[in-house]
């Protein structure tokens, strides 16, 4: 999965779709997830880099990453194949 490359993203965690005219906001893990993203960093890579910066267990993760970026699907801010966004 990979997020558009035309969605702005700040600092505070404005999200902006130019696309669409859409905007959305988000916290601090979820810029840190959507910036990885945009680096390129595939799904075991991010998941990797929030269990060890948040010392949070595999399953909590697996459920909050998910639904993060089934989220980012729903909202056309990423593109690539949906089986990669489980339930």
């Amino acid at each position: 999965m990979k997020i558009k490359r035309n969605i702005a993203l700040s600092d505070s965690g404005f999200v902006f779709n130019p696309s669409t005219g859409d905007s959305f906001s988000t916290n601090p893990i979820g810029i840190e997830i959507i910036k990885l993203l945009k680096e390129g960093k595939n799904e075991d890579e991010v998941k990797k880099h929030l269990i060890k910066t948040y010392m949070t267990d595999e399953v909590t993760l697996e459920k909050d990453y998910y639904d993060f970026v089934n989220m980012l699907l729903k909202l056309q801010l990423a593109e690539g194949d949906e089986s990669e966004a489980k339930n």
